[in-house]
């Protein structure tokens, strides 16, 4: 049987917005501290800070027995990364996915950075991820499937190859998802080309639009914690993500501080924040 989407009326929408503005506080607050010599334990302590501070909880934090406040994912890791003992490193490409919730609505998003001197292709891996996920987020507006997410995502990774990059691949066992008054609804958002055709799109949904690109091959494994997912090859990945909210007169990013305006705009989307 079908799961059932949940579609958010704009007051919905509005209070996720607030929950959105948490994690993006929180992505702002891991950018100034990440650095060489931080352990990703003390950046567990940061994302907790800037949760108590704004009065909000974290949704990982005890999800399925999750045990931080955020997933920090390190070189080949590619996403579910547990905080603790391990010290960043000069060249760490590291993946920061954080969540928040306030009033019993969710917010959902992720970015990747590289430390200190960087590998040039670790940028362009990263750069490239960015803007396959601004790329589908932008294919929402007046799409009428939600199949654009995953032709807008392969469709920058072939365009970063044609710039004479080396190759990537999209990771295919993780996908977006919904998100509303739970961190992971209906439907799965795949972030590659499918023959099988999903759901309509239509007001009043929220998805979590998240592609993970790898430098190598596309198979995965998970570590012995039980959490963490590395690629199979020990490639680098990446991993970016905005919570986004599809309305009547087009996209509102909510956990984008300028709710995608810039992004959205730069690509002739229409941006529709609530007021």
């Amino acid at each position: 049987m079908r799961e059932r989407i949940e579609y958010k009326t704009p007051d919905q929408v509005r209070v996720m917005r607030r929950a959105g503005l948490v994690v993006a506080d929180i992505h702002a607050a891991l950018r100034e501290a990440a650095a060489p010599g931080v352990s990703t334990a003390d950046l567990d302590d940061v994302a907790r800070g800037v949760l108590e501070r704004a009065g909000a909880r974290s949704n990982f934090l005890g999800y399925h027995g999750y045990p931080a406040h955020v997933c920090i994912s390190v070189n080949e890791e590619v996403v579910h990364g547990i905080p603790g003992s391990r010290v960043l490193a000069d060249g760490d490409v590291v993946s920061f996915d954080c969540g928040a919730v306030v009033d019993g609505w969710h917010g959902d998003a992720a970015f990747t950075m590289v430390l200190g001197e960087a590998d040039p292709e670790d940028l362009a891996l990263s750069e490239t991820t960015r803007r396959a996920m601004w790329d589908a987020i932008a294919a929402l507006d007046g799409a009428t499937r939600i199949d654009v997410v995953g032709e807008a995502v392969e469709d920058a990774v072939a365009a970063h190859e044609a710039a004479g990059h080396a190759p990537l691949a999209v990771i295919e066992d993780y996908v977006g998802h919904g998100i509303g008054s739970a961190m992971h609804q209906p439907p799965d958002v795949l972030n590659y080309r499918t023959a099988r055709r999903g759901p309509r799109l239509r007001p009043g949904m929220c998805l979590a639009i998240e592609p993970m690109i790898t430098r190598g091959a596309i198979e995965t494994r998970i570590l012995a914690d039980d959490w963490t997912v590395v690629t199979a090859d020990g490639a680098r990945s990446a991993h970016w993500e905005h919570t986004v909210a599809v309305l009547e007169e087009g996209l509102w990013v909510l956990t984008a501080p300028d709710g995608g305006a810039a992004e959205l705009e730069s690509r002739n989307v229409r941006f529709t924040p609530l007021s």
